[in-house]
């Protein structure tokens, strides 16, 4: 009967915004929630809540509602038009998870880099060759604009002195030479039996027979170099500045 009381309690909730508060908010709580958290959220958000492929989550702020009603629903449902995906326990369950985020409540560490040099270096050392922010550069890698929101400083750091190390599956390579010797490779979108489909690095889209084709391989590897040794420390480190800056304004969290 309680857990009935509890879904539907919970049920209730996911259509409000409101101050209600977690009712699981004890040091059992916390511990549970946090053994939950590491083993279904930490692939994304980091083993600490501290961000990587997802948003950090440690710092008590959410780009998706605030309230202890809006990280239940968030958590149950899933948040569309990103990769969150819903997570199906009981209402008591997520009330853990909250409780084990709430207990964090920490600010993100200061970057130490400037964020109008990291902007120029952005600019200056191609990067917007292949990404976009705000709608002006290139498309072969990922857009920008927010990738403050939803990458920590760690990951992006990561990301530019070690890409290969974490390639999502748009950014594949596929390589394929056909029948008549013409040779092919760009970003797979889909691939089957039959037929693959990948988009070519000028952005035109190929839909191929596999049966047409001599060599046909998918490479999980990032086209993107490492800029290890490229750049020094302070310019790694304005640069992370400026991407960790691209993200909504306090006006646009929701």
């Amino acid at each position: 009967m309680r857990g009935l009381t509890a879904l539907f309690w919970a049920l209730t909730l996911l259509g409000q915004t409101g101050d209600i508060q977690s009712p699981r908010m004890t040091a059992e709580d916390v511990a549970a929630g946090a053994k939950t958290f590491r083993s279904h959220c930490a692939e994304c958000h980091g083993l600490k809540a501290e961000g990587g492929r997802g948003p950090n989550l440690s710092d008590g702020i959410f780009y998706h509602g605030s309230s202890d009603a809006d990280l239940l629903r968030n958590i149950s449902e899933g948040i569309p038009g990103t990769e969150m995906p819903a997570l199906f326990y009981s209402p008591d369950r997520v009330w853990q998870v909250i409780a084990y985020l709430r207990s964090l409540n920490k600010p993100s560490p200061a970057i130490a880099g400037n964020v109008a040099a990291g902007k120029k270096l952005f600019h200056s050392s191609g990067c917007d060759g292949c990404h976009r922010v705000q709608g002006i550069g290139g498309r072969m890698g990922p857009d920008l604009t927010n990738i403050g929101k939803t990458r920590s400083a760690p990951h992006l750091r990561e990301a530019i002195i070690n890409p290969g190390a974490d390639v999502r599956q748009r950014y594949w390579v596929v390589s394929a030479v056909t029948d008549d010797d013409k040779n092919l490779s760009g970003f797979l979108m889909n691939e089957d039996t039959y037929s693959v489909q990948f988009i070519d690095f000028d952005g035109n889209l190929w839909s191929h027979p596999k049966s047409g084709l001599k060599s046909f391989k998918v490479e999980k590897m990032s086209k993107m170099p490492s800029y290890k040794d490229r750049f020094s420390k302070k310019d790694l480190d304005d640069l992370l500045a400026y991407l960790s800056s691209l993200r909504p304004g306090a006006g646009d969290r929701k």
